[in-house]
């Protein structure tokens, strides 16, 4: 059991001790408020909309037809206000697909674990931004990419498993 003093630190250990202990790091923060969960959603949602700026960047210099403030403007409307949506469907549906496999999660329980899951996977999405600005395509932007969805399906997983109960 890790020590409990060390999660209480604040955001950004809770946010390195994820890719550790995801489970705990989740039950640790329960019971949380919706204007929290809103909160956490949101603060992802901008720095993916952050890690997105180098690489609108060196497309922008690639090919100037659409300047760097358009590339930004689409991408926001993109992730600060498609995606909080699609993020309550998605954990919306996971619930339902819990449920049809025989466990149940408390809705709150749910948004929780997805929603944590995206802030805590947020470095390693700030650093794929900036392989796609610095290196551009290929294999480092390939592998950071794969980096950062693997270990936002570890730390979901984990936090669903934490907080689900079989029914």
């Amino acid at each position: 059991m890790a020590d409990p003093a060390r999660l209480k630190g604040g955001v950004v250990p809770r946010i390195l001790a994820s890719w550790r202990r995801p489970g705990e790091v989740v039950r640790g923060l329960r019971p949380i408020s919706e204007g929290a969960l809103l909160a956490i959603l949101m603060a992802a949602m901008l720095i993916f909309w952050i890690a997105q700026a180098p690489g609108h960047a060196r497309a922008a210099v690639e090919n100037p037809d659409v300047p760097l403030g358009g590339r930004m403007a689409g991408a926001a409307m993109a992730v600060i206000f498609i995606m909080p949506l699609i993020a309550y469907a998605v954990a919306a549906l996971a619930d339902l697909a819990l449920r049809l496999a025989g466990w149940r999660i408390a809705p709150a329980d749910g948004r929780l674990a997805l929603f944590w899951a995206l802030l805590a996977v947020a470095p390693a999405v700030l650093l794929t931004g900036l392989v796609a600005g610095l290196v551009g395509p290929g294999a480092g932007l390939n592998i950071t990419g794969a980096l950062s969805g693997l270990g936002f399906l570890f730390i979901w997983g984990a936090g669903l498993r934490a907080l689900a109960v079989r029914s």
